[in-house]
C-alpha cells in the first residue's frame, strides 16, 4: 500500500475543497491511501508547530504534497511553521526521495500565488524531494484543466470561498498524477 500526505492549512475553505479533489484524485488509484492532515491552530505553541504524531506518519509516506492559501504573496504563517518544524528531518534527509507536489489560492487573479508554490518546490529541493507539476498546459494541452496556467502546481482563485470547478478538477488531476508517479517509482 503507497501512502501520500496531503498536508494543508485553509481558513475560508478554498484551500480545504482543493484538499478534498487532490485526496479523491489520490484514492482513484488501488493501493494507494491518501493520509490528510489540516493544519490548525491549536498544534502551533509559542509559534513553532508541534504535531510529533504528524511528523512519525509523514516517514512512512511516498509523497507529500503541500497546500496552502496565498497571503501577502507568500504561504500562510500557519504553513510556514510547519514547514519551519520539518528542518529536525532536513537535516538527516529523512523525506529524500519522497515524491512532492503543491497547491494554492488567493483572491486575485494574479496574485502572486506563484510564489508560494515557489516556496514549496524549494522546501521540497531542500528535503531532497522530487517535486512534481502540472503536465497541462493552458490553451495547448490543457484537458480543460489549470485554467490560470501555472506549470508548478494548482492555482485557484476565489473571492467567494467557493472553489472554481477547473481548479478543483485541476487538483484532482494533479493527485491523481502524484499516485500514478508514486506507483511507478516505487515498483522500480
Amino acid at each position: 500500500m503507497f501512502k501520500i500526505a496531503v498536508i494543508y492549512f485553509t481558513k475560508t475553505d478554498v484551500t480545504g475543497q482543493l484538499a478534498q479533489a487532490v485526496i479523491s484524485g489520490i484514492e482513484e488509484h488501488e493501493d494507494v491511501r491518501a493520509v490528510e492532515h489540516r493544519i490548525q491552530g491549536r498544534e502551533i505553541v509559542e509559534g513553532r508547530f508541534e504535531n510529533s504524531v504528524l511528523f512519525e506518519s509523514l516517514l512512512g509516506c511516498d509523497a507529500i504534497i503541500m497546500g496552502s492559501p496565498t497571503y501577502m504573496g507568500g504561504v500562510s504563517a500557519q504553513f510556514k511553521a510547519f514547514a519551519d518544524a520539518s528542518s529536525e528531518y532536513w537535516s538527516e534527509q529523512q523525506w529524500a526521495d519522497k515524491v512532492a507536489a503543491g497547491f494554492t489560492c488567493g483572491s486575485a487573479l494574479n496574485g502572486d500565488q506563484s510564489s508560494s508554490l515557489q516556496y514549496m518546490s524549494t522546501l521540497a529541493s531542500q528535503h531532497g524531494m522530487y517535486w512534481v507539476g502540472l503536465d497541462a498546459a493552458h490553451g495547448y494541452r490543457d484537458f480543460g484543466l489549470n485554467r490560470l496556467g501555472c506549470q508548478l502546481g494548482v492555482v485557484a482563485q476565489s473571492t467567494d470561498s467557493i472553489a472554481d470547478e477547473i481548479d478543483i478538477a485541476s487538483a484532482k488531476y494533479l493527485g491523481s498524477r502524484v499516485a500514478k508517479l508514486v506507483k511507478r517509482l516505487r515498483a522500480e
